[in-house]
């Protein structure tokens, strides 16, 4: 077994609420309604009082198995596209008891907030403005930014009035974040799709199931992927989208970046699931695209629409904040992704250039990149970036603040990136469907297909034992790249519109994950203990 899957095994279930040798389980058996084993259907155990979930799949055998939850009461139900079953509600469960659940799955109708985006634009009517292609401005604006289909359009049908409220929320508030904004006839464009797609008169039939193409669009997963299992804690986010990410602190802490209204930045104990709130003094969005703890206990983040770099003291609550100054021909910097390196200085990236900011002198310094996204620490005081373009590069600047330009073999847009503890650069390319790999010693460049359709790997990770993970922006997917082979395995995720940022490896090995459509903060575990029938 690997390194990680020891230490993830370890925590299993418990989010260092339980002891393993003290702790609940509860295993069963899922059928499908022709009374077959069912597998990758999700067992969700939510804690009634906390709202912490934990989630994993049935197996090829239809058997399931949540290990180590804390002693609490729980209600238990199935999550299966086209399915449904009976929930068990308020399971009481204390210290060491071993409860068995077992579901038969009924047939329901496919809902559109099920798709995953890829099936959405092949499914939704297409109009002559727009095909939902890469090049459609609708598929750009909102497929590639802030979110998809399925929880902000699919839930409620609006008339012409009511979305083109909705676009106006979302170039005023969302893509005021980023910096942009549509242009009014954009704004009507846009408000006449979603009138065709999700108004009172779609064409679009209630189910997807219901179109001949709908089969030919699910792709199976393999018995290997279902060993995972995802722990989430719901983050309340009213009026808006909620967490951008998450982040661990020194003490152990989870720290979240409030996007849209939010207006501040969370911190999580994910022991208890409490969140302490730490808000901005003012109304204006500031777009909260990134926070960043540093060595000291206090913490960064960026305020991207308004330009901003500001920084926390936890202790006393106190913001204090530094404008990011333009460039010398007037290009507004921004403010996108921040870290801290070593030696206390803070670097961000968005617009054209990289900005590195001295707290200690207050003074800002700017690298020409030609656009900027991804931001990581490297090894040897090396800063890594990369630019978000078809062409774009993946820059270094070392301690010295020499900037260098490494262009992957493929257009691909690099996206997000991270640094393996062997000092691999990995990114994600996610218009190429690729993961690159750049090494720094021999400046030279690997890249790896990606299965599926559009992967369009978004968040990029790297475990304890040299796993490189990404998330599928369009198949809803959580990945697992083999750099020495080559080999992907693709898990299943319990929620449509997967819309992960970033990924974090904490102390105790998990990887922390945001997913802000869902609003939900967690991590990820294999659960490779096989599951066993217990009535035999």
């Amino acid at each position: 077994m690997r390194l990680i899957d020891n230490l993830l095994a370890s925590v299993a279930l418990s989010t260092c609420l339980a002891s393993p040798a003290i702790a609940a389980d509860i295993t069963g058996k899922v059928t499908g309604p022709d009374g077959k084993p069912f597998m990758g259907a999700f067992v969700v155990a939510e804690n009634a009082h906390t709202k912490m979930t934990v989630s994993v799949l049935s197996d090829a055998n239809g058997l399931y198995h949540v290990k180590n939850l804390p002693a609490a009461s729980y209600n238990i139900q199935i999550s299966a596209i086209g399915f449904r079953s009976d929930p068990r509600s308020a399971v009481q469960l204390d210290e060491t008891q071993k409860a068995s659940f077992d579901f038969d799955l009924r047939p329901r109708p496919v809902r559109w907030s099920d798709l995953n985006t890829w099936q959405g634009r092949q499914l939704l009517p297409k109009t002559p403005a727009h095909n939902l292609d890469h090049k459609d401005s609708f598929f750009v604006t909102c497929f590639q930014s802030c979110h998809s289909f399925q929880k902000r359009m699919t839930t409620a049908v609006r008339d012409e009035d009511g979305w083109r409220d909705r676009v106006k929320y979302m170039n005023d508030v969302m893509l005021a974040g980023e910096g942009r904004r549509m242009t009014d006839q954009e704004m009507e464009d846009m408000t006449a799709y979603l009138t065709v797609a999700f108004g009172p008169d779609s064409p679009k039939p209630n189910s997807p199931d219901e179109s001949p193409l709908y089969k030919s669009l699910v792709r199976p997963f393999s018995p290997a992927a279902m060993n995972i299992g995802y722990v989430e804690y719901d983050f309340p986010a009213p009026g808006g989208m909620g967490p951008w990410s998450a982040v661990e602190d020194r003490d152990g802490m989870l720290w979240i970046p409030y996007y849209g209204k939010g207006n501040e930045v969370v911190r999580l104990n994910p022991d208890t699931a409490e969140m302490k709130h730490f808000k901005l003094p003012f109304a204006k969005t500031a777009g909260i695209h990134s926070v960043i703890p540093s060595a000291d206990g206090t913490v960064w983040f960026v305020e991207t629409a308004l330009g901003k770099i500001a920084h926390l003291d936890p202790a006393t609550g106190e913001i204090s904040e530094f404008q990011n100054p333009p460039l010398p021909d007037g290009k507004r910097t921004g403010a996108h992704t921040i870290r801290v390196d070593d030696r206390g200085l803070v670097w961000t990236s968005g617009g054209p250039a990289i900005t590195m900011f001295d707290p200690k002198t207050s003074e800002f310094r700017h690298f020409d990149l030609g656009g900027t996204y991804g931001n990581v620490v490297g090894q040897n005081g090396d800063q890594w970036f990369t630019s978000f373009r078809d062409d774009g590069p993946i820059g270094r600047i070392s301690k010295d603040g020499v900037l260098s330009k490494f262009q992957p073999p493929t257009k691909g847009k690099p996206q997000r990136i991270q640094v393996d503890s062997d000092g691999t650069v990995y990114f994600s390319e996610r218009q190429g469907n690729k993961i690159g790999a750049f090494d720094p010693r021999t400046e030279t460049f690997r890249e790896f297909p990606l299965p599926g359709p559009e992967a369009s790997p978004y968040a990029v990770g790297i475990d304890r034992d040299h796993m490189v993970w990404y998330s599928s922006h369009e198949q809803d997917t959580m990945n697992r790249l083999n750099p020495k082979t080559g080999e992907v395995v693709e898990y299943p995720y319990p929620h449509s519109e997967i819309s992960m940022r970033e990924f974090f490896l904490d102390r105790k090995g998990r990887m922390w994950y945001a997913s802000s459509a869902n609003n939900k903060i967690g991590y990820f575990f294999m659960n490779d203990a096989p599951a066993s029938d217990s009535r035999k």
